[in-house]
C-alpha cells in the first residue's frame, strides 16, 4: 500500500521564545524537523513525505533537505490558517489509495516501532490514533468551583495519527469548525469512528524550551 506522512510545521514557534521557530532548534547537532524527516524514511523506504511549512520558512525548510539522499521523496509546501487548513493542504498532494500519517513535525522522538504499528492497525481497522494514560489527577472548571475527573478514562492524544486515504481525504472535503482540534475530530465528524493504539510516553511535542532538554537526554539514552 502506497504511504504518505504528512508532517506538520505550520506555526511559528512563538511560545519557545525566539525568533527560530521549533521545528528549526538544533537538538543533538540536527533541527528537530530533520529528526522527524529520518524517522519515517528509516520506517518505509517506499514513503513520501509532505512538509507543510509556515509559509515564512518555505526556503529554509527548502535548503534543510535539499542535500538529503531521499531528497525527491520530499515536498515542501505552505501551511494554512489554522492547523485544519495546513492539514487540507497537504492531503491535495495525495493523488492514490494510501496509508496517510498525520504527524506533528516537533514531535521528534516518535519511533519507527509506533509508525509500523499505526500502519497495521490503519490497514486493518481504517484509523490509528495513539493515546497514552494520564497520570496526573484532573479537575474540571464549572465556573468558580472544579470537580474531579476519573483519571482511568481518560486519554492523551498523541500523533502521527494515521488513517486510510478513503477515509481521510473526504473527511477534510468538511467546511472548517472551531471543534476541529486534530485529525480524529475531523474523521469523527464526518461520521467515522476513530480507533486508538498505544502511544508512547517519549513521543514528546517540543513546545516549550525545556522540551528539548528532555528530548536531549532521551537521545542519549
Amino acid at each position: 500500500m502506497k504511504k504518505y506522512a504528512v508532517l506538520v510545521a505550520g506555526g511559528s514557534g512563538t511560545r519557545m521564545g525566539g525568533v527560530v521557530p521549533k521545528q528549526f532548534l538544533e537538538l543533538a547537532g540536527k533541527p528537530v524537523l530533520l529528526h522527524s524527516i529520518e524517522k519515517f524514511l528509516s520506517a518505509f523506504y517506499d514513503i513520501e513525505i509532505i512538509l507543510v511549512i509556515h509559509p515564512s520558512f518555505i526556503e529554509q525548510a527548502k535548503a534543510l533537505i535539499q542535500h538529503l539522499a531521499a531528497a525527491s521523496k520530499i515536498s515542501v509546501i505552505p501551511g494554512g490558517e489554522t492547523r485544519f487548513h495546513s492539514v487540507k493542504n497537504g492531503l491535495k498532494q495525495v493523488k492514490d489509495e494510501s496509508v496517510i500519517f498525520v504527524h506533528d513535525a516537533v514531535r521528534c522522538m516518535v519511533s519507527e516501532a509506533l509508525i509500523h504499528c499505526c500502519y497495521e492497525q490503519a490497514l486493518a481497522k481504517g484509523s490509528a490514533i495513539p493515546a497514552v494514560s494520564i497520570t496526573d489527577s484532573v479537575r474540571i472548571l464549572y465556573g468558580n468551583t472544579t470537580k474531579v475527573i476519573d483519571r482511568n478514562l481518560l486519554k492523551a492524544i498523541q500523533t502521527p495519527q494515521t488513517f486510510r486515504s478513503e477515509i481521510i481525504l473526504p473527511a477534510f472535503e468538511q467546511e472548517y469548525n472551531d471543534a476541529f482540534t486534530d485529525e480524529a475530530t475531523v474523521v469523527e465528524a464526518a461520521g467515522h469512528e476513530v480507533f486508538l493504539i498505544e502511544g508512547e510516553k517519549e513521543n514528546i511535542k517540543i513546545t516549550v524550551p525545556s522540551d528539548l532538554i528532555i528530548a536531549e537526554h532521551l537521545l542519549q539514552k
